[in-house]
């Protein structure tokens, strides 16, 4: 599985699950948006994941299974059999990584049993990760993956389309790997450890546009085991869970019912069509709050809104809203969707490039 592959399933509702298998990790990045450390223990309880996975179906199960932390490399066994699981249904499953192991350029057996278990593997690399792990032992281990068959992709931060760390990185991955490893290229949001780092996130509109939220799609497993709609790490760190934004917990649902309230929900049908501003500005008696996310949490609090949402986006029809806007951004294909939610410069290279122009270079 590509990493295009993967992106372009992304505003698909349900067409992947997030999953955090822990918020631990053994690297203290000054802009980690989840706060991870070796200090922190939560991570939901194994055999829950384990239930809730196994309960996919032949038939509504996700496309794909995207495992992430924390480090989630910290649990290689669990991730393997979560994968096998997932995979024995038909998903295909992904992980993220910071790399933790690569510190001598190799890649520990442990490690790499559980990575070919996988469908895709994508590292995390940014200025904060080298000062743990050097680039260069990072894209060793990368092509350890790339040689056992693994399709591989890096997810690259920096603090802006015009960082220069980000041009030589992307510099430095085609040299090594001509076209065969694609980079998700996003900025350092004020989020966890960063907030103190990056710049405010921009308000955005101002309800007048339609700006669907595509981070409504995919349902995520939090650190304690709730599910929430929304993978914006204030969501999945809060508690509780704005009502609205709740799917439930993996001790209580399985895959069936978390899947039901995402797609039969009128009001993230809404919020992944117009987006929450427009919502507000649709149906609310007082004004938004400011911020696009911010403006989202106050839902909970507006009942005029989620009425609004319920008569217009109830039944059949909100099932063909959902249906349009998700073959429009599918259509706009996933340079587009990078384009609007990482950093815009950068979005073609989410996509490997042709056979020809590889063998070429």
């Amino acid at each position: 599985m590509e990493l295009a592959e993967l992106m372009g399933l992304r505003p698909v509702p349900c067409g992947g699950l997030l999953v955090a298998l822990t918020r631990r990790c053994p690297m203290s990045c000054a802009h980690c948006s989840t706060g991870s450390s070796m200090a922190v223990s939560e991570q939901p309880d194994p055999e829950h994941l384990l239930r809730f996975i196994g309960s996919f179906g032949a038939q509504d199960r996700p496309e794909v299974v995207m495992l992430t932390g924390g480090e989630p490399l910290l649990l290689p066994e669990l991730a393997a059999r979560l994968a096998g699981l997932a995979r024995a249904a038909g998903s295909r499953v992904a992980l993220l990584s910071g790399m933790f192991f690569a510190r001598d350029g190799r890649v520990p057996d442990r490690i790499m049993r559980a990575i070919t278990a996988l469908d895709h593997f994508s590292a995390s690399l940014d200025v904060h990760h080298e000062r743990e792990v050097p680039r260069a032992q990072v894209l060793r281990a990368l092509r350890a993956v790339l040689d056992a068959g693994i399709p591989a992709s890096i997810h690259l931060t920096g603090t802006g389309p015009d960082d220069p760390y980000l041009a030589d990185v992307v510099a430095d991955v085609r040299r090594a790997f001509a076209g065969r490893v694609p980079l998700l290229v996003n900025e350092v949001r004020p989020l966890g450890r960063a907030a103190g780092l990056a710049r405010a996130t921009p308000a955005g509109p101002d309800g007048s546009r339609a700006t669907p939220c595509t981070l409504a799609a995919w349902p995520v497993v939090a650190f304690d085991g709730t599910v929430a709609a929304c993978c914006n790490q204030w969501t999945v760190d809060r508690r509780p869970v704005p009502r609205h934004l709740r799917l439930g917990h993996i001790a209580d649902d399985d895959w069936q019912a978390v899947r039901e309230r995402s797609l039969g929900s009128p009001v993230l049908r809404m919020l992944r069509a117009v987006g929450p501003q427009r919502l507000h500005a649709r149906y609310a008696t007082s004004p938004a709050p400011a911020g696009y996310c911010q403006s989202c949490h106050a839902l909970a609090d507006r009942p005029d809104v989620l009425a609004g949402a319920a008569r217009d986006a109830g039944g059949r029809v909100g099932e063909l809203l959902d249906r349009l806007n998700t073959q429009e951004q599918l259509a706009a294909g996933p340079a587009a969707l990078v384009s609007r939610l990482g950093c815009a410069r950068y979005a073609h290279l989410v996509e490997s490039l042709p056979a020809d122009e590889k063998s070429s270079r």
